[in-house]
């Protein structure tokens, strides 16, 4: 892969783009400020995960030495001038178009992603905490534009969620390489136990609570269906993790756990009542 498309991770950034597009859908609003938005939460992201990488490069040259910058594809100046190119041109995109809330979103957004990068990443969970409230900001941000705010708060929470539980997981998955780099992650601080118990928690609450967008009215009842297999995913995962805490199942873990996430975006789609009034 290009690493130049490589380094931005667009399969992350493409999920951050689907948020924006699930809170148009749920809501039923479809105009040319839902397109621009998209393209301003992918360079938003894409800055994100290109930045992570520039601070990341030796931490990842022990983790993930295939990366772009520790392979030696990319070098270190190049990507962090191409990273602050994507938060500037999603910036102005925002403002030029989609008005001053929305660009206060997305101005927030890119510096809070910087902190983490620099600094918030090798915080105990306060860096994981980061990630999420980034990824629950997402639908936050559909929300905004699209005249949805409250309802995407409810989305944007459960995203929060399960992104604390992956994030957590991950961190797990990463500890050899954190440890050398000195980070305070949670597995480093108080142990892998300690880890796979706080984060098979946040799966078992996010299981426990995530019909509620059905009882709220907010999804159709054609969302429940798509969620019980979301959480049959997490459930295994919880049970999984706190049985076998060993970095490589973590990584196996992180992978299910993100599968889980996907589909329970496709839960969302199929429980818009947009989407049932077509029916």
């Amino acid at each position: 892969m290009n690493p130049y498309l490589e380094i931005i991770r667009p399969g992350n950034a493409i999920l951050a783009v689907i948020a924006v597009l699930l809170v148009a859908f749920i809501s039923g609003v479809f105009t040319i400020d839902v397109l621009i938005a998209c393209i301003v939460v992918f360079m938003a992201t894409g800055f994100g995960n290109a930045v992570n990488d520039y601070f990341d490069h030796k931490i990842d040259a022990v983790n993930k030495p295939e990366r772009p910058i520790p392979s030696g594809r990319m070098s270190l100046m190049r990507a962090g001038y191409y990273s602050l190119a994507l938060a500037l041109l999603a910036n102005i995109l925002a403002i030029l178009f989609l008005g001053l809330v929305p660009e206060l979103i997305v101005l927030a957004s890119t510096l809070l992603m910087f902190y983490y990068a620099h600094t918030l990443k090798k915080k105990l969970l306060i860096g994981n905490f980061s990630i999420s409230f980034l990824t629950g900001l997402s639908f936050v941000f559909g929300g905004v534009v699209v005249g949805a705010t409250i309802d995407s708060i409810y989305l944007g929470f459960f995203a929060f969620l399960s992104t604390m539980m992956r994030e957590i997981v991950k961190d797990m998955e990463d500890v050899k390489g954190d440890e050398m780099e000195g980070a305070g992650t949670l597995p480093i601080v108080y142990g892998m136990k300690a880890s796979s118990i706080l984060g098979a928690s946040f799966m078992i609450f996010a299981s426990l609570t995530s019909p509620v967008l059905y009882f709220l009215g907010i999804l159709t009842i054609w969302y429940l269906p798509f969620l019980f297999v979301a959480i049959l995913i997490f459930l295994s995962s919880a049970v999984s993790i706190l049985r076998d805490r060993s970095t490589e199942n973590a990584r196996r873990i992180s992978g299910r756990v993100k599968i889980g996430m996907v589909v329970t975006l496709i839960a969302y789609a199929a429980g818009s009542p947009f989407l049932l009034s077509l029916l």
